[in-house]
């Protein structure tokens, strides 16, 4: 592929980018009500269920505490991913067939997530598969969606296309979790005992994933950019691929950035109902609530950092909003028990940079990315992305283990946004785009 991909008539383009911002509408749903809200608390209790006297539970023969079982299936994730997303992103690159593989992996794991409406009882094992199937496919297809930014947006566009995506995310997130918190609250209106709300929940999520999906698939189109080739096996095409990016060491050093601030951002996005509800003594509507006050700032947030990016330069307001995640983490360990109110103001605190400063981190590396291998590195990138990061939620289950305290857990991902800080305030971003080939904004 070329710049010369994005050219074209303005409503062609505008008509793809409107259908790509679905693929968001359609999955964010998943991150929302099923990773952030639900499945949390309700897999860890499925999992105590089935607990020994010790609070142990036994997968494979191996002792786990049940309080630590849904951060190591979210762990255990990336892995998978890792083995599947190089195999995937190269294939698509190779052959320009990106949109039927993205509709392959969106249908698996909207399944996978439609079955959990069969996660009852002390099924903690089908629960925990059906999540890393989920997160997967999930990875995958966010994988695939993300390539195409630098296909359907030309360089001053990325930042405002990238942001509006997001917000299109989280606005169906919002919507959803209201359905949510309606039914949840009224279960027995509806004739639903609480474990068949959240089932119900869960489920819906999967269906709403596939039915918009659909819109997508339909709009975007598929670009062939180099000739079919053989495709190593996962680990072989990862490494190959990570061996590439050498030759453009600045993408791989603003990549190990991200990778580290937002394995932390990720994990305070799956882990902060179970800290919710099990250290906090939160019921589950108070944090349905707090996610949907998430969802609904994140949408401005989002918006709103993509207008300082243009002011100030993408770099410099993720820097910023790194800032902000460090003190409002730090702040999180101190919230008293039995607090809502405080909960609800550390929740408001995330939704204001959630949304842009991952928005922004996506467009930012998409003018990093060489031309012609988008699906390839958005691979790379999609490993630690939206839940499917792997060492945030091991240290956090690990240090839970340890201490059997949610607090101590909380803070040790104050370490993942300070050396991220770090490591991105050193990535010269100009040269970095220049040298992977591509046109340098005006403003970056």
């Amino acid at each position: 592929m070329t710049i010369d991909t994005v050219r074209g008539e303005p409503t062609d383009r505008r008509r793809e980018q409107r259908g790509w911002y679905f693929y968001d509408w359609a999955c964010s749903v998943y991150s929302t009500s099923v990773l952030t809200v639900f499945l949390g608390p309700y897999l860890t209790s499925v999992a105590e269920s089935a607990a020994d006297a010790d609070g142990f539970v036994h997968p494979l023969g191996i002792p786990v505490r049940a309080g630590s079982f849904f951060a190591y299936a979210v762990s255990l994730s990336v892995i998978v991913a890792v083995l599947v997303m190089p195999v995937v992103g190269a294939a698509a690159d190779r052959t320009g067939r990106k949109k039927p593989l993205l509709g392959a992996a969106a249908y698996v794991g909207a399944a996978a997530t439609a079955g959990m409406f069969f996660l009852d009882g002390d099924r903690y094992l089908l629960g925990g598969l059906l999540l890393v199937v989920a997160n997967a496919a999930q990875s995958v297809a966010m994988m695939l969606y993300n390539s195409y930014l630098p296909q359907i947006a030309p360089p001053e566009e990325r930042d405002a296309v990238s942001s509006r995506g997001w917000a299109f995310g989280y606005a169906a997130g919002s919507l959803v979790l209201v359905a949510n918190l309606v039914l949840y609250t009224a279960h027995d209106t509806f004739g639903l005992t609480e474990s068949a709300a959240v089932r119900v929940c869960l489920a819906s999520a999967g269906l709403w994933w596939g039915a918009f999906t659909l819109v997508p698939l339909r709009r975007l189109r598929d670009r062939r950019s180099r000739p079919e080739e053989a495709t190593a096996p996962g680990l072989r095409q990862l490494t190959a691929t990570v061996r590439d990016m050498r030759r453009h060491p600045l993408t791989l050093a603003f990549l190990l950035a991200y990778l580290v601030y937002n394995d932390g951002i990720q994990t305070v996005i799956s882990q902060a109902s179970v800290y919710g509800s099990e250290e906090l003594g939160l019921g589950q509507s108070t944090l349905i609530g707090a996610v949907l006050l998430v969802q609904v700032l994140a949408v401005a947030g989002a918006l709103a950092m993509g207008r300082l990016a243009r002011t100030y330069g993408a770099k410099r307001t993720i820097l910023g909003s790194l800032v902000a995640w460090t003190v409002t983490l730090g702040a999180g360990f101190f919230l008293p028990a039995g607090a809502p109110l405080w909960f609800f103001v550390l929740a408001a605190g995330i939704g204001l940079v959630l949304g842009g400063s991952q928005a922004l981190s996506r467009s930012l590396f998409s003018h990093l990315v060489p031309p012609g291998k988008e699906a390839e590195y958005f691979s790379a990138y999609e490993l630690s992305d939206r839940g499917m990061s792997w060492l945030g939620p091991l240290l956090f289950g690990i240090t839970y283990q340890l201490t059997g305290s949610y607090r101590d857990a909380i803070l040790s991902l104050v370490a993942f946004f300070v050396i991220g800080f770090t490591l991105l305030a050193r990535v010269p971003v100009r040269r970095a785009i220049s040298d992977a080939g591509n046109p340098v904004p005006e403003r970056i």
